[in-house]
């Protein structure tokens, strides 16, 4: 059984920065996707950040030039470093990862922007 923990979440003033981290334990084979997504309240969630195994990424176009995506194969982490936090940036944060042909999630990390 696999399981991720994110940590790193938190509360934060407008153009501040977070850095969300997540781990995998368990039965590890090869990671395929990690990915960060976002669900705001009253909103569907919507992916933020993906990269892959050739080290690969994705953003949504809404952070583009300010959040970046990373892992670590060694550590089987992968990092959503966060930089000019905006209000509209305030969600629960979900790390996601496939591992052959399996879907994994976090439990969500909270992130609040404020104005």
């Amino acid at each position: 059984q696999v399981q991720l923990v994110e940590s790193g979440g938190g509360l934060v003033q407008a153009g501040g920065t977070l850095r969300l981290s997540c781990v995998a334990s368990g039965s590890i084979g090869s990671i395929n996707v990690l990915a960060w997504y976002r669900q705001a309240p009253g909103k569907q969630r919507e992916l933020v950040a993906s990269i892959t195994n050739g080290g690969s990424t994705n953003y949504v176009d809404s952070v583009k030039g300010r959040f970046t995506i990373s892992r670590d194969n060694a550590k089987n982490t992968v990092y959503l470093q966060m930089n000019s936090l905006k209000p509209e940036d305030t969600a629960l944060y979900y790390c996601y990862m496939r591992i052959g042909i399996t879907s994994y999630w976090g439990q969500g990390t909270q992130v609040t922007v404020s104005s």
